[in-house]
């Protein structure tokens, strides 16, 4: 049976390819009786598929990238040891006797069990632990309801895998993305969830926030994803086959077509130069940054290499992590943003007490001027890396003079203390803040006086400006960067910088949409930083663009209060 749903687009493309579930072991499992005879065969079928996940375990861990992150080993042995507990390789099989039940069962409940003992846990590493314990299992039981972990190596081309889950983590993305699937759709997510960022920084098609996809959709059934539309069709027909196979190959010659502006200079019609920059996570990003023409790196996430590890990495290794990118950048920028975790990207092992509202609680600049040693440590690596090319240091979540006065402090001190040791850094490395609170939009005149230079956060300034969470799926239809008070924060902050001559760029999701591409230069941007990924798109537009002819159309959306209204003048603007 054919039928249609509908999500949020978060990453453009069509993608066409049959259905790869992800098992959850939250989902209901069979429960029925067996007689005893047939105990010690459900016993060795549940042995079966602990042996198949556990090979599965070892294979992956063979076949690390090279380049791949470190704490990818370390995360693989967590779950092996936890695979190989008898709390989950043995006991299941007591109750299997026991209880005369199927393995799943079996399994199910204690799981249950353990994530109970997790709860009484007091250290919160160890009590955070439950989440591996959860996706062992849900390995296992995959494997005993007949629908093994990844797609067979050996797959034909024409069988491309779509990923359909109720939900990615982070740590699903570490193991998910060594395969090469066509697309992602999930049940949850806005458009700045992980798994939209990750589709984006991969260049394939995603849509989110589907709700049942997951329940629906069968294990290879053939679908159709449209990242333009957010819509997802389930066993089409011939003719709609036919259609969106045709719309795949047009959208594929477009983008091959985009890779001759490459080594183009990027500037408007009228001769304006402007900057485009590249946002990464991880050092082999780079390749990807070069590939696509970018001048330079806005935006290095430093947290991502404290994330999915049972340690904090040491100076030196958040030294080497940063000097090879900077060395790679072969003199061109590197912007490093210091430690933005928090909100959805927390450090499973620091004892702090869980924020009934992360986002509006202790993370990024806030949590580092209460974690001081941890932000000296950062600050230290950073400037180290400074010796080696031209390194700035991006400051998150600004809001008020006194966090970055304590910020400037600590930063002297970081730099008196590499002098001490005799360690070399550029004296001259230049410090600037995310604009991303409207707070901070609204003063920016004074963070002008004591920064080098801004960046704007637009994904954080949307959200605490409209007042909506940008991972949950049940207001991401109001997540919308066009609404006025966004407009008129994003060009105020842009011109009072221009005003005191501080250079400022968007590093957030509006930068790399090409749609909003005008916009921005109307508003006077001239920096832009991206994923990789959409430099070209973005590139395109910026060489189209004259800048004399969108003033007008520009100043009249910033008058503009009604939606309907400013997206006709956008499509105008877009038209010229």
């Amino acid at each position: 049976m054919s039928f249609t749903m509908h999500g949020v687009a978060v990453s453009g493309g069509i993608a066409i390819g049959f259905a790869h579930l992800v098992s959850h072991a939250a989902l209901d499992v069979p429960h029925y009786a067996l007689p005893r005879h047939l105990l010690e065969e459900e016993k060795a079928r549940f042995d079966a598929a602990v042996a198949a996940v556990r090979a599965e375990l070892e294979a992956t861990r063979e076949h690390i990238p090279p380049n791949a992150p470190p704490e990818v080993e370390a995360f693989l042995q967590v779950h092996l040891m936890i695979l190989n507990d008898t709390s989950l390789s043995k006991v299941p099989k007591q109750l299997i006797e026991a209880q005369q039940c199927n393995a799943e069962w079996a399994l199910a409940q204690q799981m249950e069990n353990l994530l109970d003992q997790f709860e009484s846990i007091e250290d919160p590493y160890l009590r955070e632990r439950k989440q591996d314990v959860i996706q062992v299992v849900e390995k296992v039981l995959k494997q005993l309801l007949g629908h093994p972990g990844m797609p067979a190596e050996g797959r034909s081309p024409e069988e491309t895998s779509i990923l359909v889950a109720h939900d990615l983590s982070p740590a699903d993305m570490i193991l998910f993305k060594r395969h090469q699937f066509a697309a992602f759709i999930t049940d949850v997510g806005g458009a700045t969830s992980h798994t939209a960022i990750l589709a984006r920084s991969l260049n394939i098609p995603c849509v989110v926030a589907l709700h049942h996809a997951r329940s629906l959709i069968r294990e290879h059934e053939l679908l159709i994803v449209d990242g333009e539309q957010g819509v997802v069709i389930v066993n089409p027909d011939q003719h709609v086959l036919a259609e969106y196979q045709l719309r795949k190959n047009q959208w594929e010659i477009d983008r091959q077509k985009l890779k001759r502006i490459v080594q183009a200079q990027t500037r408007t019609l009228d001769g304006t130069p402007v900057e485009l920059h590249a946002n990464i996570e991880l050092p082999q990003d780079v390749a990807q940054v070069k590939e696509n023409g970018a001048t330079g790196i806005g935006l290095f996430r430093s947290e991502f290499l404290f994330m999915n590890r049972r340690d904090l990495p040491s100076e030196d290794e958040q030294f080497e992590f940063y000097r090879r990118v900077v060395e790679e950048m072969d003199g061109a920028p590197v912007t490093i943003r210091t430690l933005d975790l928090g909100a959805d990207k927390q450090l499973t092992h620091m004892e702090r007490p869980a924020s009934a509202n992360p986002a509006l609680g202790l993370r990024a600049i806030r949590l580092c001027l209460a974690e001081p040693h941890l932000f000296h440590t950062q600050l230290r690596a950073i400037l180290r890396a400074s010796h080696y090319g031209r390194v700035q240091i991006l400051i998150p979540m600004l809001a008020t003079m006194q966090e970055l006065d304590q910020t400037l402090h600590l930063l002297e001190v970081a730099k008196h203390s590499l002098e001490a040791d005799g360690l070399p850094y550029d004296k001259g490395v230049k410090v600037g803040g995310m604009i991303e609170i409207p707070a901070a939009a609204l003063t920016v005149q004074v963070f002008v006086k004591k920064l080098d230079f801004l960046s704007i956060g637009t994904n954080d300034l949307i959200q605490y400006t409209l007042a909506i969470d940008r991972t949950d799926d049940a207001v991401a239809h109001l997540y919308d960067p066009l609404h006025p008070a966004v407009l008129q924060l994003v060009a105020h902050t842009i011109r009072t910088a221009h005003r005191n001559g501080t250079p400022v760029a968007v590093c957030g999701e509006m930068a790399g949409d090409p749609s909003l591409t005008r916009l921005l230069l109307g508003f006077g941007l001239r920096e832009f930083s991206m994923h990789p990924a959409h430099l070209l798109a973005v590139k395109q537009q910026v060489l189209k663009t004259n800048l004399p002819e969108v003033a007008n159309l520009v100043s009249k959306m910033l008058k503009t209060e009604h939606p309907e209204k400013m997206r006709a003048l956008l499509a105008r603007l877009n038209n010229l």
